[in-house]
């Protein structure tokens, strides 16, 4: 993004306040997403209903992070819509897990936390919007803010493994339904930003100017890769606690969070990263490290060790910066400053939407014939995850063009 002459740093306040609402958002997330598996499946619920949970996030990344972008860009405060999404989507997420606490169908918990998730959509995509447009140096400061997210979601599965004992019940679904609370309290400190764009036309205000952006090829093979990944990639927190379990891991939500201890360090390197190679070379590392994830998970599928579940679960975290991290800080490079929040929803929309949405079903099908079918276990279904990232990697690596790193126009 280019930089504001008024703005030479960014003040403590603006970094210490976009620090605690990205932790607050992130610890959220981190107590109730890597047990909500092993939470349903403690209560006897079998893996229709346990796609069902995980098409929540997908299906409400399809209907609101566009939209609600588009909202930031012309009509409200950006901070305001955090702020209201966070406590709101609070108060269905603790709703959705009181349904597992009680009498009521299972179908309540799923509905409720659809109701949650449509509301919660945006506040990532969003917050990262809100960052770059009060960082001075985004690409330099952008990485160290939002690693307040990973130690939320680090300390977050400590807590619901070491302190509450809550792997497998819904006292972490409650636990991140208040610190959701706190975080959209904590997001309506934030300074103004204000709506840059003015339009009132309807195809605008849903978000549909974001769409344009696929006339340009990187960018079509962009988000077209990352629908792809995003495949394969729904497996991760839907059935790796399940077969850490499987393995006699009595405390899987720890052992997911192993993956943040990476991801800090990937963070802390994105300043020089980012600066020093291409985008496409930091998309294609993501996507190599992450076929060799899947690759150790087969392994430890065939070996009965935990080792390979460690060692893929650690990798996880520069899988994801180095993709997801940078593709953010990519599209503020790239797209008019009136678009930018709807461009962070379109890669939400692309991401956590189409590509979860397909791989939710596909992966739980899989799983169904693979490892409840007896059709050969772990090993072949993470083989077969992973060979599926290998032909993406290959045709990214094709069709991806680019320039030189340093340009401001087509990294």
């Amino acid at each position: 993004m280019p930089e504001d002459p008024a703005r030479t740093k960014s003040t403590p306040r603006v970094i210490g306040g976009l620090w605690l609402t990205f932790f607050l958002l992130g610890m959220s997330v981190g107590f109730y997403v890597p047990t909500m598996t092993n939470i349903m499946t403690a209560r006897g619920l079998g893996s229709q209903l346990i796609q069902w949970a995980w098409l929540a996030g997908p299906v409400a990344s399809l209907l609101s992070p566009v939209a609600v972008g588009a909202l930031a860009d012309n009509r409200f405060a950006a901070q305001r819509v955090l702020g209201w999404a966070g406590v709101i989507s609070a108060v269905l997420l603790a709703a959705a897990f009181s349904c597992l606490d009680s009498t009521l169908s299972p179908w309540w918990f799923v509905i409720l936390l659809f109701s949650s998730c449509i509301v919660a959509a945006p506040l990532w995509s969003t917050l990262a919007s809100v960052s770059m447009f009060h960082l001075a140096h985004g690409e330099r400061e952008f990485p160290l803010v939002r690693l307040g997210g990973t130690i939320g979601w680090m300390l977050a599965g400590f807590l619901t493994s070491w302190v509450l004992g809550a792997d497998a019940s819904p006292l972490a679904g409650y636990a991140g339904a208040l610190i959701r609370l706190l975080g959209g309290f904590a997001a309506f400190t934030l300074p103004n930003t204000p709506p840059p764009g003015k339009s009132r036309s309807w195809r605008t205000l849903m978000g549909f100017d974001a769409f344009r952006l696929l006339k340009e090829r990187d960018h079509l093979v962009f988000f077209s890769t990352t629908v792809l990944l995003s495949v394969p990639l729904a497996a991760f927190y839907m059935w790796t606690p399940k077969h850490l379990a499987d393995l006699g891991d009595a405390k899987p939500t720890w052992t997911m969070a192993f993956g943040q201890f990476s991801e800090i360090a990937a963070m802390l390197l994105m300043v020089s990263l980012m600066t020093r190679f291409r985008v496409k070379t930091l998309l294609l590392a993501a996507l190599v490290l992450s076929a060799l994830r899947y690759g150790l998970f087969a392994w430890s599928g065939a070996t009965g060790s935990m080792m390979g579940m460690w060692i893929g679960i650690a990798i996880h975290g520069m899988c994801y910066t180095f993709y997801f991290i940078t593709a953010q800080m990519f599209l503020d490079r790239r797209v008019p400053l009136g678009v930018r929040s709807q461009a962070q929803g379109l890669l939400s929309l692309f991401s956590n939407g189409i590509g979860t949405l397909i791989g939710t079903i596909a992966v739980r099908h899989l799983y169904d014939v693979m490892v409840e079918g007896d059709s050969g276990g772990w090993t072949p279904y993470w083989s077969i995850l992973g060979g599926v990232i290998v032909l993406i990697t290959f045709g990214f690596a094709f069709c991806y063009v680019g320039v030189g790193a340093g340009s401001r126009k087509a990294p």
